[in-house]
């Protein structure tokens, strides 16, 4: 793809009214993003859904100049940009009727011969939800898998973070443009995913955040993977958007089956009883349901943290001794300053060896 059709291409994006379906019926029938723009209006009315009004706008050449800024960005910003008919773009999500014309993407991904997994839930997770993500992303190590999520708050952090700690590739589909974090509070996590993996998006730098952004993000969740996993979710919830659309695209979509009268297992309870996901009680249970090969593979051993850093060590002596524990009191028990010790703790949590729980407390995992 040249500079120049990219120009076009992101200036065809930004046109209302076109969405992704009616830009490759265009595409389709004129072969290029150029070509559509430089088309005489008898030629594009012929073609099925395009009316007057579209007409108007691909005229428009505001949506030029805003091509042009966002194209300066991405140069600026060192993103990748995938067109959908050429190579790099996801195969799963290429797919997708509806999958974006172009997928903007930072980080170090790589999706060739991959198994990939996407994991939802909760944004209110509770301790068990935590503990069954974590538990089932270290099963699920041995295979290699990439584990997409939504860098939400809840059971998405969570998949993030247990990828990260196993040695997995991750990555955090954004309901907006590269040039943020949200939640801002997982600004602090960012590095840590570029390393292993990245974000992808099909929005631009400065997107509004809009209640549909988040619902669009979900079909690139369900679309980039071969399953859908579903791990706590009240009765309404985003979550259950993504497994609607994995099953509308012909994905295995598993639940995590909890208690009739807890709030946060009705979305996955509704989705077993509603025969739109298969349970999922373990990674045993996806391995066999996807039919993965277990005897081909080699274990991969998890690297143990023996040796940290002085300062990490001696805070995570002191936790071993306090127990689960407060960062003000651990701050005085190690003798080491509260901002200190936040940045410690991070690193502690991202090597796998600590926890965040409720009320700022941590504790050993």
């Amino acid at each position: 793809m040249t500079k120049e059709e990219l120009l076009y291409l992101l200036a065809l994006q930004r046109i209302p009214n076109i969405g992704d379906i009616s830009a490759k019926k265009l595409l389709r029938n004129l072969g290029s993003a150029e070509n559509i723009f430089k088309e005489k209006k008898s030629n594009l009315l012929k073609i099925d859904g395009i009316g007057m009004l579209t007409l108007k706008e691909l005229n428009n050449v505001s949506y030029m100049d805003e091509a042009e800024a966002e194209l300066k960005f991405i140069e600026k910003e060192g993103i990748e940009v995938f067109y959908f008919q050429e190579k790099g773009y996801p195969d799963r999500l290429k797919q997708c009727i509806d999958a974006p014309i172009l997928l903007f993407q930072k980080g170090n991904i790589d999706l060739q011969r991959k198994k990939v997994i996407s994991i939802v839930g909760a944004r209110k997770v509770t301790t068990h939800g935590i503990a069954f993500c974590e538990k089932l992303v270290e099963d699920l190590a041995v295979l290699n898998p990439v584990i997409v999520s939504g860098f939400a708050y809840g059971v998405d952090i969570t998949a993030h973070k247990a990828a990260i700690k196993n040695g997995l590739q991750t990555i955090g589909c954004l309901a907006h443009g590269l040039d943020r974090i949200y939640p801002a509070v997982h600004a602090k996590y960012r590095e840590q995913v570029e390393e292993n993996g990245g974000f992808m998006t099909d929005f631009w730098n400065g997107a509004k955040f809009l209640p549909q952004n988040f619902l669009s993000r979900n079909r690139i969740i369900a679309g980039l993977s071969e399953a859908t996993i579903v791990i706590e979710s009240a009765e309404k919830g985003g979550s259950l958007v993504t497994a609607d659309i994995a099953n509308s695209y012909d994905r295995e979509v598993f639940a995590v089956p909890g208690r009739p009268t807890d709030s946060q297992s009705k979305g996955c309870n509704n989705l077993l009883k509603q025969q739109k996901a298969q349970v999922l009680t373990s990674a045993a249970d996806l391995i066999y349901m996807l039919n993965w090969d277990l005897e081909k593979k080699k274990p991969q051993q998890q690297s143990l943290f023996t040796e940290l850093p002085p300062d990490e060590s001696k805070l995570f002596e002191t936790l071993q001794k306090t127990g689960k524990c407060e960062m003000d009191f651990l701050a005085i028990e190690s003798d080491l300053p509260t901002f200190r010790v936040a940045s410690l703790l991070l690193n502690l949590e991202l090597k796998g060896l600590v926890r965040p729980l409720p009320g700022k407390q941590f504790e050993i995992i």
